[in-house]
């Protein structure tokens, strides 16, 4: 039982960031902060927030989660605060852990390898899966932007899960009326499957070139979400504010709890540690930085928003770009018609930022042997981990091609709030058993941050709803599983093998 918690020594790990077959150190302070943008700011505030406002019905009518409404905004300030605490401890951990592996890394070196493996399966949930979310989002808004010119089958751009789970009669309807082969109805959301797919490409070209490509994305969202605060103030009708919080601190809560979606990402840049200079500087503003613009930015919009159309009406089963049709609502198509384009480039920009977190995860795992060698393989040129850069596009593109935003926010949340805990939990073990270890960024209040960072999370976790909890159980236990089989057997760790990621 003692070797499922030996943890990973700290000067092991800073070993391998700097073997010569790791990974290139190409970013600076500022590529983090936009990374931080890019990964944050895209499917939550275009699409999820119109869920946070609404509330949510099943297929049958019955009600999921309250909607917060107008006091969306509250939502986003709860949020804030809760994500603040724990970028806090990512903050302190990544500076002194500048390694690929993220909040796996951090528990592995603080709370031993079994846990270190669950963390390192739950990010699955916030990158691979998060972004079946983002890419199905993605493709909402690329058929606002694009229905005039493609004119593409709706059964080629609905998803067989979205059809299955929507309380919309007409979108439920397409089981029935979508081409069947063998009894079985053609649904497939083609945009999403495309775009992931062409991420996974730019990503295979180097992490040089992915960032370059993520700061044009991030100047053009902020561009379009400036443009929709500038119009919008000018459509603001203050009756729209009232019922204020129509559901209390329960619509609140529900509401910050599908929002979250909308704040994962600021800790995607720490999978980037391996590729920074001077990390031990530029993580804590990276992370610290990006979170505080997009908390800023999150509140603004979402009080615009709710100002401008009857929340009622932001009903994710009515209208799946809530941004787009506020604007097409208010008699401002072309307005619309340029948030969309926005949205789709601010989309692009997260699955660049959470297609290149994940295979790093995957990466770190293999390297420690508790994933296949051959997913700890760097390509000689671009110095990228592309085995697992391409396994992870398949994953993502396959399942958006039949999946269901909703269902998907849901899982990745909880994933990411549980990770989040735990990392603000190895904060405080590191410095009770590594007390006199160099720390470039102290979390300042230590006891209150941690512990009501790990509280806050869980609280937040309450408020998704009953299935969530059964998926997420579900996933646990088949992580494990593989752990059991495979990761105990052939850990670097218990062998006393060298874990360093051999070249293509």
């Amino acid at each position: 039982m003692k070797s499922l918690f030996a943890r990973k020594p700290i000067a092991e790990l800073l070993i391998e960031g700097d073997h010569p077959n790791a990974l290139k150190r190409a970013l600076g302070a500022g590529d983090l902060i936009m990374l931080a943008i890019g990964a944050v700011i895209g499917a939550g505030i275009f699409g999820a927030i119109g869920t946070a406002a609404a509330g949510q019905l099943g297929p049958n009518g019955e009600v999921i989660r309250s909607g917060a409404g107008p006091a969306l905004v509250f939502s986003f300030l709860l949020l804030g605060g809760v994500c603040a605490l724990a970028a806090l401890c990512y903050a302190e951990l990544a500076s002194m852990i500048p390694q690929a592996g993220s909040a796996y890394a951090y528990t592995y070196a603080t709370l031993g390898e079994i846990v270190a493996w669950i963390i390192g399966w739950d990010l699955i949930l916030e990158y691979a899966v998060g972004n079946v979310a983002v890419a199905i989002s993605w493709g909402d808004y690329f058929k606002v932007l694009t229905g005039g010119l493609l004119n593409l089958p709706v059964w080629l751009t609905t998803g067989y899960r979205t059809a299955l789970l929507s309380s919309d009669p007409t979108v439920h309807g397409l089981l029935d009326a979508a081409p069947h082969v063998a009894g079985i109805p053609i649904l497939v959301n083609l945009p999403a499957f495309t775009i992931v797919l062409l991420i996974t490409w730019l990503l295979l070209r180097g992490v040089r070139e992915s960032a370059r490509a993520n700061n044009i994305m991030v100047v053009v969202k902020l561009l379009a979400l400036a443009l929709f605060v500038g119009v919008g103030l000018t459509k603001i009708n203050t009756a729209n504010y009232t019922p204020f919080a129509p559901n209390g601190f329960e619509g609140i809560h529900h509401g910050a709890a599908i929002v979250f979606f909308a704040y994962i990402g600021f800790d995607a840049i720490s999978t980037a540690a391996e590729e920074t200079k001077n990390p031990q500087r530029n993580l804590p503003i990276g992370i610290l930085g990006g979170l505080a613009i997009c908390t800023v930015v999150y509140v603004i919009v979402g009080a615009v928003l709710t100002g401008m159309v009857p929340y009622r009406e932001l009903d994710p089963s009515l209208h799946a770009d809530p941004l787009a049709y506020a604007l097409q609502r208010a008699g401002m198509q072309g307005v619309g018609w340029l948030v969309a384009l926005g949205a789709v480039v601010s989309m692009t920009a997260v699955l660049l930022v959470f297609q290149y977190g994940q295979p790093r995860i995957f990466y770190a795992m293999a390297r420690d042997g508790l994933l296949p060698k051959w997913a700890a393989r760097v390509s000689h040129k671009a110095r990228v981990p592309y085995a697992t850069t391409i396994l992870t596009g398949l994953f993502v593109a396959l399942w958006a091609l039949i999946g269901d935003a909703g269902e998907t926010y849901d899982l990745t949340n909880i994933g990411t709030l549980f990770a989040f805990a735990l990392v603000c939990i190895g904060v405080l073990v590191l410095r009770y058993t590594q007390p006199d270890r160099p720390r470039p960024f102290r979390v300042p209040f230590v006891w209150p941050v941690c512990l009501g960072g790990a509280a806050a999370c869980l609280f937040v976790m309450w408020g998704l709803p009953r299935h969530a909890w059964e998926r997420f159980a579900i996933w646990l236990a088949i992580g494990l599983a593989l752990y059991f089989l495979y990761g105990f057997r052939n850990s670097t760790l218990r062998r006393g093998a060298a874990g360093l990621p051999p070249n293509r």
